[in-house]
């Protein structure tokens, strides 16, 4: 599976569009107020990725594990102690809703962060190369 992002930026126009395969969708995103940019930053984003892949996981593995979900709340933090320095202090909390007992519930919690692909390339500290 591959997966892309891409931003085009001008005076006049943001744009951005996700891809995984051939599937793409265009997300709305607001430039900044002087059009510069996005308004939503890379480390908003990081932790919207991170939030994100573990709560779209929990449902995955809530199903493999057959346990029913009634709803998921994911919250992803990270500080960024300044210009060119790495995140630091990534963490994240997930609340589930489910009839299923605090045990199974933990098993999933656990289960599902050791598969979580996101957090697991974070965890690796995959490079990432710049090409010109």
């Amino acid at each position: 599976m591959e997966i892309s992002a891409i931003v085009k930026n001008s005076a006049s126009n943001h744009e951005v569009v996700v891809r995984t395969n051939a599937t793409s969708q265009s997300l709305l995103v607001p430039p900044k107020p002087a059009g510069r940019g996005s308004a939503v930053n890379g480390g908003e984003f990081l932790m919207l990725a991170l939030a994100t892949c573990y709560c779209n996981d929990l449902y995955r593995e809530a199903e493999r594990l057959q346990i029913p979900l009634e709803s998921v709340e994911v919250e992803a933090s990270a500080e960024f102690p300044g210009i060119g320095l790495a995140a630091t202090n990534i963490r994240y909390r997930a609340l589930v809703s489910s009839p299923a007992s605090a045990s199974e519930i933990a098993e999933l919690l656990r289960q599902t962060d050791a598969v979580a692909e996101v957090h697991n390339t974070v965890r690796a500290g995959v490079s990432v190369e710049w090409v010109t």
